[in-house]
């Protein structure tokens, strides 16, 4: 069994960038990607405001080389994904090659579309527009475009699924299945989407500000983002050699209930304690937290109790970059491994924006302001509905 998990390569497309170096400068720059919406049609039009990527789906579609008529959510996925594995200057066909992607909307945009003409003429609409509606049918598409057979699956767990896609591609390389992964997800916005997260009361009006006492909600957001897992038989081959290794992972449940987490963050604590273990490290050996941070008050203060309870007197730098993009739902563990990998390859501690009040509840507030300085070890954590969450620990090589 291989010892270590690298990665080589990492793609991203957000609301504050279509690729890792717009990612980067927008993280530096402090600027967030939330505005009113503009792509998508909502009757929230005009009190909502969302994180769209910037792109169109014709923009999208000449970009990833895919029909126009392709599902919203296979378009970004495709262009993380190539991005990451261009970067990682692996050719596939040498080997064993897997694509793990993670969503929880499937082509749901797209099934919005044709139902909305079908509904007042059965005779109308295209039906090529609903058979990529499942989850899987997205991760097919993408992995297609990408020349990828030997292993493609899809994960959908919610707001985790992304971390779990990434942490399934790093134990199948070290129980000696696969050779390289490309890990991640993909979401992109839909209204039954934002529907839903209205119909639950947790959406914010305005800008979401996560771990601040005032906080009243989050904002939806779209993107997708990948990171190519290689093992240390492939890392030993590329010219640029790794500089950032996945070291641990959790995955647990609270139990608690089916769109909140317990207040006491026992699921919380459960995946990011596991995770350490799984690293080999102490609290005290966490150089950065990139946090779950939605900005809704059941999330933030479960995160904040279970760091609060598990990292007590060693707090690291924390802060959400959901601040930035949103929450992208099946695609933020993914977008957040991107973002811890630049923070340990650059040295940067990233901005938590519009944090005006810290949490009473809490001993520590997440940062406000950019830092610099040497992170060995990064933890990003992806708590999703159902109770499950996961933890992922990505450490400098």
């Amino acid at each position: 069994m291989s010892s270590r998990v690298y990665i080589s390569g990492v793609g991203v497309i957000s609301a504050i960038g279509n690729n890792v170096a717009e990612n980067i400068e927008a993280l530096v720059s402090g600027k967030a990607g939330m505005q009113g919406m503009q792509r998508l049609q909502s009757a929230h039009r005009d009190s909502l405001p969302v994180a769209e990527v910037k792109l169109s789906n014709g923009e999208l579609a000449a970009l990833t080389g895919l029909p126009v008529h392709t599902s919203r959510t296979a378009l970004l996925s495709t262009a993380a994904a190539r991005e990451a594995l261009t970067a990682s200057g692996i050719n596939i066909n040498n080997w064993r090659t897997g694509f793990i992607s993670a969503n929880s909307v499937g082509g749901m945009d797209k099934t919005e579309d044709f139902f909305e003409h079908f509904l007042k003429d059965s005779g109308s609409g295209h039906l090529r527009e609903v058979v990529n509606h499942e989850c899987g049918a997205v991760t097919e598409v993408a992995a297609d475009a990408l020349g990828i057979k030997d292993f493609v699956t899809t994960v959908s767990t919610a707001c985790s699924s992304s971390a779990n896609s990434i942490f399934l591609g790093a134990r199948l390389i070290r129980q000696n299945k696969l050779d390289v992964v490309i890990a991640g997800g993909t979401d992109a916005l839909a209204r039954f989407t934002l529907n839903g997260f209205n119909t639950l009361m947790i959406l914010d009006s305005e800008y979401c500000q996560p771990f601040d006492d005032n906080r009243r909600g989050l904002n939806l957001g779209e993107g997708a983002g990948y990171v190519v897992l290689v093992s240390e038989t492939v890392a030993q081959t590329l010219q640029k050699k790794p500089a950032v290794a996945i070291t641990g992972w959790a995955n647990a449940n609270d139990a608690h209930h089916q769109t909140a987490s317990s207040p006491d963050g026992k699921g919380n604590w459960l995946a990011m304690s596991q995770a350490l273990a799984k690293a080999g490290l102490k609290p005290g050996d966490i150089s950065y937290i990139n946090l779950h941070g939605t900005g809704t008050n059941n999330n933030d203060i479960a995160e904040g109790t279970a760091i609060k309870t598990l990292f007590e007197g060693t707090y690291p730098d924390m802060s959400s970059t959901k601040s930035f993009t949103g929450h992208t739902l099946g695609a933020s563990g993914g977008i957040e491994a991107v973002y811890a990998t630049i923070a340990i390859e650059k040295g940067i501690v990233f901005p938590n924006l519009r944090l005006q009040t810290p949490m009473k509840e809490l001993p520590f507030a997440p940062v406000t302001n950019l830092l610099y300085k040497d992170i060995q070890h990064v933890m990003s954590n992806s708590f999703g509905f159902g109770g499950n969450c996961s933890s992922l620990v990505f450490s400098k090589v």
